[in-house]
């Protein structure tokens, strides 16, 4: 599922792993003190507590045990990318947005964001990360996988708005759109064990 002669490597974010978590999100915690928060907690939570307090709730739910996501390093051990997958009924606006409702009553697990070191995007690491992310998937227990693609409506879009991903790597990947009533974001999805 990886790429080949890639020189990457994963694993999954865990108290053992938080300092390269850390690392990769620098000091702002990623984008505007997100710390991946973003879809987990209500709006309103979430905007009170950017910053410190969003990476304290995500360093709860890891010491917690909560499953989170996988961090990609480069051929030096380096942190450099980030790819938040766990079960849907874990992720907050999942259970209350109208455009992204449930394909039917299987147990998901949602990709549900990137986050790439600047000096690697554009190298593939997204398509790295979907492959890892189905590996810890499946080490879980799980069958199958869910993505939310941003579909662009201009040919080009700054990094931060793409956060979910774009269609075409989860194309590549093996997972097909399904109907949805967002023509800006695509429900994708991929069955990756019995």
């Amino acid at each position: 599922m990886n790429p080949p002669n890639s020189g990457f490597t994963w694993k999954s974010l865990t108290p053992e792993t938080w300092a390269d978590f850390e690392t990769l999100f620098g000091p702002k915690g990623a984008c505007g003190g997100c710390w991946c928060m973003t879809w987990r907690l209500p709006r309103k939570q979430y905007d009170q507590q950017k910053g410190d307090g969003n990476r304290q709730a995500m360093q709860g739910l890891v010491t917690g045990g909560r499953p989170v996501g996988v961090l990609a390093y480069d051929e030096l051990g380096r942190p450099v990318g980030w790819c938040a997958v766990a079960p849907r009924s874990d992720v907050y606006y999942l259970q209350t947005t109208r455009t992204l409702n449930p394909v039917d009553d299987q147990p998901v697990w949602s990709i549900t964001c990137f986050f790439v070191a600047n000096h690697q995007r554009g190298q593939g690491l997204s398509r790295f990360l979907i492959g890892a992310a189905e590996e810890y998937v499946r080490s879980q227990g799980g069958t199958i996988m869910e993505a939310y693609p941003l579909v662009p409506q201009k040919t080009s879009i700054p990094d931060a708005f793409a956060w979910t991903g774009l269609p075409s790597p989860f194309e590549k990947a093996g997972y097909e759109a399904v109907p949805g009533k967002s023509e800006s974001r695509r429900v994708m999805r991929k069955r990756v064990g019995a």
